[in-house]
């Protein structure tokens, strides 16, 4: 058992929480991530290692409540426990002094680029952050981005926190007047592919991280099978990160979406049957 140490809400709809997890705490690895069970009979699902801290043996996971079981796990109180965390799981992020850094964040993806930065930075590379939401309400810990990039800009879609715009409408003006040696995005996949596109004419490095569908994280099942450069390969084992311009966005859309409906009809199940029943916590 795993138990909750904190947990807080850090975006509409978005939850942090920290939870005891020594020997993952050990190991982990900027890249890395867990694979949760929140009950005996709950699925298997995957969450990114957003932070860690060895000496205190913990790890904190962000995620979105979109389904039932991340509404599930929302509605867990702190000092309560989690029934399995797996990891940590998955290939670290190849950090090395690249120079000049840039990483973009959509979103939720946002946490996935915290630990990158923080080792990149270990290494001595500049690093510039961009990250992208929504609204000023959705973007996803600015305040830590900023205290550990060399710079920090935010975009949103209509304007209430920094430059209204894209994502790519900031890299692109960052490349044109700086040279950058490698992007590493992260976040929602056409967010990604449009970068990819981007950097791809000026000929940069750039890694995503992906996020397919995964059952249980070692290889064996087969579910989180992405197309790279021609070739199947398994996000779980050899991922999550992959060079950007050989992967193909629009076959990682379409089986992101192959259990949509099942998703939203069990969502709604659990919704209609939790009211007035299922208490929420602060």
């Amino acid at each position: 058992m795993f138990k909750i140490l904190h947990r807080e809400t850090v975006a509409p709809q978005v939850i942090s929480m920290t939870i005891e997890a020594p020997y993952i705490a050990r190991h982990a690895k900027a890249g890395n991530f867990v694979v949760i069970r929140i009950n005996e009979k709950g699925e298997r699902f995957p969450l990114t290692i957003a932070d860690s801290d060895k000496e205190q043996g913990t790890i904190t996971l962000l995620f979105q409540k979109i389904g039932k079981t991340t509404e599930v796990l929302g509605k867990m109180k702190t000092g309560s426990s989690i029934r399995d965390v797996v990891g940590p799981l998955g290939h670290e992020t190849p950090i090395q002094e690249y120079g000049h850094c840039v990483l973009v964040g959509g979103g939720i993806g946002s946490a996935t680029l915290f630990p990158i930065l923080t080792a990149l930075k270990e290494k001595k590379n500049k690093a510039t952050t961009i990250l992208g939401a929504r609204t000023r309400d959705f973007l996803v810990w600015p305040d830590k981005f900023s205290k550990h990039a060399d710079e920090t800009l935010l975009t949103t879609d209509d304007g209430s926190s920094g430059r209204k715009g894209l994502v790519t409408d900031v890299l692109k003006e960052v490349i044109e007047t700086e040279t950058v040696h490698v992007v590493i995005a992260v976040g929602p996949v056409r967010m990604m592919q449009a970068v990819s596109a981007l950097t791809k004419n000026y000929s940069i490095k750039t890694l995503v991280s992906l996020n397919p569908l995964m059952v249980e994280g070692t290889g064996m099942c087969g579910a989180c099978r992405v197309t790279v450069g021609g070739v199947t390969r398994f996000a779980c084992v050899e991922g999550p990160e992959f060079d950007a311009h050989e992967v193909d966005f629009q076959e990682l859309a379409n089986r992101l979406g192959f259990y949509r409906d099942e998703e939203m009809e069990s969502l709604q199940k659990y919704k209609t049957t939790c009211k007035g029943k299922c208490k929420k916590t602060n």
